[in-house]
């Protein structure tokens, strides 16, 4: 009994230390650490590659949001001046025809203004009624210009403005001061707040 357990201490002795295991030894070993180190640098590596691509998606992602916020706002500014076009061709676009309309209550005025007031009496009711009756249609035809927003400038006394008259001179007037419309020879006129006819005046000046 005691002469078998020998031989097989033995025998486990000259396997474990026998040549060819040896020297395989060191080349399994590095084998396993080899595969080990491998296995964890795919791993390490795979990290970097998902964390890239992550982040290139959040930056188009981005990009894509931006550019929809521009498109947005591009969008409701088109939407916005095509409405304040709408609106402005509605309110602007009889001016053409407005200006026609000028030139009759133009002779409409001069008519009314020619006609001497004190020969309007009822002792020559022909010339009464006539007057009375352009009198009356010059009235109608600036209620017509009012209501369509059209509004007679007439700055007598007013100080001078480029914008709304045009000086046809410049010259002293007494009791007027300068840089004040001191005459009026034809009335402009403004439709919704833009100046239609620019009045034609004279300004006084400094002596």
């Amino acid at each position: 009994m005691a002469s078998w357990c020998v031989r097989a201490v033995r025998q486990s002795y000259s396997i474990v230390s026998s040549p060819a295991l040896i020297r395989a030894s060191p080349r399994l070993l590095c084998t396993a650490t080899q595969q080990k180190n491998g296995h964890g640098s795919e791993e390490e590596a795979e990290k970097p590659e998902q964390s890239a691509a992550e982040t290139q998606l959040e930056e188009q992602l981005k990009d894509m949001t931006e550019k929809y916020k521009r498109a947005l706002a591009d969008t409701e500014n088109l939407r916005t001046r095509s409405q304040k076009m709408i609106e402005d061709a509605k309110l602007y676009g009889i001016q053409g025809f407005c200006k026609d309309l000028l030139e009759v209550a133009d002779i409409l005025e001069k008519a009314t203004e020619s006609v001497p007031k004190e020969e309007v009496t009822s002792q020559n009711p022909h010339l009464k009624n006539l007057y009375d009756g352009l009198v009356m249609t010059e009235v109608q035809i600036q209620k017509v210009f009012t209501k369509h927003g059209l509004v007679k400038l007439n700055p007598d006394g007013q100080k001078f403005d480029p914008y709304e008259h045009e000086a046809l001179f410049h010259a002293p007037v007494e009791g007027k001061e300068p840089g004040t419309v001191a005459v009026v020879t034809k009335v402009g006129y403004k439709l919704h707040g833009r100046t239609l006819r620019p009045a034609l005046v004279g300004v006084a000046k400094a002596s």
